[in-house]
């Protein structure tokens, strides 16, 4: 996936009137975190973030373009209204090119198991693992195809593979997927 970009201008005006303000001229009230902890007040499209911001996951790098400047930045968080379908408030960081980052990951599962066809039972055991990676190898999503897995097969935390700069921190004997034969 080719990275996302998102255009910001600093701005000035804080607090309810300014905010207000901008969301009604088409406008996101937003913070950039860097890694120092240095916060910087931004502005951002509302519709050019609502593009991005709804085809990402939580570890998915973004480039932030404020006032000429490039940076990769993150999706921290942001401020949701339920009622009318917006987006009211971001916040993005800013970690530093080297900064390991650790994020605890949902582990997904595609495909139809081979042992499933023939009667056995998709067990899922853990629902997550905890990875340490700088933000260039974070992975979007952790994905286990579950195709050629017959009845017996296991599938543990030591086979997966996400990247030389991907550490996994979770037991690596630990299993997240296995085919249990029918009683």
């Amino acid at each position: 996936m080719s990275m996302q970009t998102i255009n910001a201008k600093i701005r000035t005006t804080t607090g309810k009137a300014a905010a207000k303000r901008l969301r009604k001229v088409g406008s996101i009230p937003a913070v950039m975190y860097d890694d120092k902890g240095t916060s910087t007040m931004l502005e951002v499209n509302t519709v050019e973030f609502n593009k991005v911001w709804r085809n990402i996951t939580k570890t998915t790098p973004i480039e932030l373009i404020v006032e000429g400047k490039s940076m990769t930045a993150l999706i921290k968080d942001t401020e949701y209204n339920i009622r009318n379908d917006s987006v009211l408030h971001a916040d993005f960081f800013v970690p530093a090119a080297d900064q390991k980052l650790k994020y605890r990951m949902k582990v997904q599962f595609s495909g139809k198991a081979a042992g499933v066809l023939k009667g056995g039972f998709l067990l899922k055991h853990l629902p997550e693992i905890t990875i340490v990676a700088p933000i260039s190898a974070l992975p979007e999503r952790v994905v286990i195809d579950v195709s050629p897995m017959n009845i017996g097969d296991s599938f543990k935390v030591k086979d997966l593979s996400l990247g030389k700069d991907v550490t996994i921190l979770t037991d690596p004997e630990a299993e997240l997927v296995n085919i249990a034969p029918a009683r």
